[in-house]
């Protein structure tokens, strides 16, 4: 076990793991944020994207000791008034919900680089994030939402 102090939704949090621990379980298990969501264990499934420097980071084998003084977000720290998460309630885009932290997630990456995306863009980008509901035409619909509302909202 071995002590880590990390940026987590801008706030140091200091925790006492093993180096190998995914940090997908330091985030649910340890520090208690459960947004971020386990589906293969394996990186290919994209549920447990979390940003890391702002980059989408399949956080089920990014192990802790990895992470260093780098800046980590979770859903909780987009704070519920993100345009995507506002886009994603007014369209009903999740069915089941179960994926949809990491859409989101890899979805703000994507507006933050790409604040207009197409739809090339949007499949591009979302490319390694299954849904097991096959609401990926939401999905796009609510990315194009989002992105609607910020250039709205910068205007």
């Amino acid at each position: 076990m071995s002590p880590y102090e990390l940026t987590i939704n801008g706030q140091t949090r200091k925790v006492t793991v093993a180096a190998d621990t995914p940090l997908l379980w330091v985030l649910r298990d340890t520090l208690e944020l459960p947004g971020t969501k386990y589906g293969c264990g394996v990186g290919m499934c994209g549920a447990c994207t979390v940003h890391v420097n702002g980059v989408p980071t399949k956080s089920c084998v990014t192990p802790v000791s990895s992470v260093g003084t780098q800046q980590v977000t979770t859903i909780e720290g987009l704070g519920g008034a993100h345009p995507l998460q506002q886009a994603w309630t007014e369209l009903d885009v999740p069915q089941c919900g179960y994926c949809q932290a990491g859409q989101i997630m890899t979805a703000a990456a994507l507006l933050k680089a790409t604040p207009r995306p197409t739809d090339a863009d949007i499949d591009a980008a979302m490319a390694g994030n299954l849904c097991r509901c096959a609401t990926y035409l939401r999905i796009r619909a609510g990315i194009h939402r989002a992105a609607e509302m910020q250039a709205k909202a910068s205007a």
